[in-house]
């Protein structure tokens, strides 16, 4: 065995320097990735041809949705502009490049105005075995400031431990929905004050986007000028050959995983759960079941699209 066949990204890895010498990257690359491994985040331009003709397209296809400026959640089956930016190609270059492995974009978001989400990571929704091989990456459709409700994120913060409800003392998977979730962004929130963590706000221009790794702390911004919009795409990605699950509602010692079956946007089919490279069929309640069936079925977006026409 070898440090390179820790299951672990290697931007991650306790060996991370002696993996970098090992790669051939050139002075700019090899500085992008060690930002990326320390601080969490890159901000970048993704140099998608004719940027603004497809932001527009994006924003006058959502403005007709009534869910909308709110979060619009997997609208690339819908809307081409919203696919074309979750495939960016230098978007998955360069997430091959930080996590030596292809990108699976799973999810799109798509937000009118700033969210004003509290502080969390993502690595609590969306998860992987092993750890880490997931990311988001956010595009900004028009220019962002203080003002309109930007992103905000703590570097280094990728750092800290992979929690769950049961690192609190909670039984996530007894949830209905979300009653306890709270409490976690509640520590989070102490933890930040605790660690004294440094808070940046992202200004960046139309067009420009940032990568953050599956445990960066991050949020919404409060919205300082009502009038504004904060038109933004965010895409999920995870990473093949992986098992994806939900840990705030799992609690895998007591054998229960919310299982996370996300269409891969590429091709429109479900993402295989994969485990030390072999296929597996996980253990899924009877309602993961019928989901999973719906999801492969395309009903999913039929009932999104019947609750859209319902809301006019």
């Amino acid at each position: 065995m070898d440090i390179a066949d820790l299951r672990t990204p290697w931007i991650d890895s306790p060996f991370f320097e002696a993996l970098l010498a090992r790669r051939d990257f050139d002075a700019e690359t090899r500085e992008l990735v060690r930002t990326y491994a320390r601080d969490g985040f890159l901000t970048f331009d993704p140099q998608i041809p004719d940027f603004d003709a497809v932001a527009g397209r994006i924003i006058e296809a959502l403005s007709k949705r009534a869910d909308y400026p709110t979060r619009v959640m997997d609208a690339w089956s819908a809307i081409e502009g919203i696919k074309a930016l979750a495939l960016a190609p230098r978007v998955l270059s360069l997430l091959r490049t930080l996590y030596g492995r292809e990108p699976i974009p799973m999810q799109t978001l798509n937000f009118g105005r700033g969210t004003q989400q509290r502080v969390h990571s993502d690595s609590v929704h969306f998860s992987s075995v092993p750890h880490g091989f997931m990311c988001g990456v956010w595009i900004a459709l028009e220019d962002v400031d203080e003002d309109n409700g930007p992103l905000e994120y703590f570097p280094g913060s990728q750092k800290l431990p992979y929690l769950d409800l049961s690192s609190f003392g909670m039984t996530g998977s007894n949830q209905k929905g979300y009653e306890l979730y709270g409490s976690y962004e509640g520590f989070v929130a102490s933890a930040i004050t605790e660690l004294k963590l440094e808070r940046r706000v992202l200004r960046i221009p139309k067009g420009h986007a940032i990568i953050w790794a599956a445990n960066l702390l991050h949020g919404g911004s409060a919205i300082k000028d009502p009038a504004r919009t904060r038109h933004s795409q965010v895409t999920h990605y995870f990473f093949e050959d992986c098992l994806y699950y939900q840990p705030q509602k799992s609690d895998p010692f007591l054998g229960r995983i919310q299982w996370l079956d996300k269409r891969d946007i590429r091709t429109g089919r479900i993402i295989p759960q994969v485990y030390n490279g072999q296929p597996v069929s996980v253990r899924r309640s009877f309602a993961q079941r019928m989901k999973r069936m719906a999801r492969g079925a395309g009903i999913d977006r039929l009932v999104r699209r019947a609750r859209q026409a319902a809301r006019g």
